[in-house]
């Protein structure tokens, strides 16, 4: 079966069934800040996060091998050695590919690839990731390909995860 390529100015994507599968291309890498290396990509992502108002703790993902953001168009990935990491979030479960990918702007994730939630036993693709940071709000919500949303308390992810939730993730994936 063929799947349709979809071009845009620096993105050669595939269309993989239920989602688009974006390629980090050598174009695309020529043209941004490349780091390697956990604890550099790390610090160099959660930088990005807090310029553009998102809170820290939405990066959960261990052992990241590179990443990428090309600031002209606001794109981003993640390269990470593990198939699917999944942690949890309060009672919300977020797995994440080996690859993601995403675009940003201020206090938002868009056209996000690589993300998955669980809820009610089923895994939903997640492709929007906003914040509302009005006092009286103080929220974050996930988007679905059709349009379906959450919002949670910012609270849940304003902090980093400890070894420990590591380690007490890891138990929970092998059950």
């Amino acid at each position: 079966m063929n799947h349709p390529t979809i071009l845009t100015p620096h993105i050669t994507a595939k269309v993989h069934g239920q989602g688009e599968m974006s390629m980090v291309t050598e174009d695309l890498k020529a043209k941004a800040e490349v780091c390697y290396g956990d604890e550099t990509c790390r610090e160099k992502f959660m930088l990005l996060l807090t310029e553009i108002g998102l809170p820290i703790g939405l990066l959960r993902v261990q052992d990241i091998e590179e990443c990428g953001y090309v600031r002209d168009i606001g794109f981003v990935w993640l390269k990470h050695k593990e198939k699917r990491q999944c942690y949890r979030f309060d009672k919300l479960v977020i797995c994440y590919d080996t690859m993601v990918t995403a675009y940003v702007e201020h206090n938002k994730i868009k056209n996000l690839t690589g993300v998955k939630a669980k809820e009610f036993l089923i895994w939903i693709n997640l492709t929007e990731i906003y914040v509302d940071n009005t006092p009286a709000a103080g929220s974050i919500t996930f988007k679905t390909p059709v349009g379906l949303s959450k919002s949670f308390p910012l609270s849940l992810f304003t902090s980093i995860m400890n070894k420990e939730q590591v380690k007490e993730v890891e138990i929970m994936q092998r059950r």
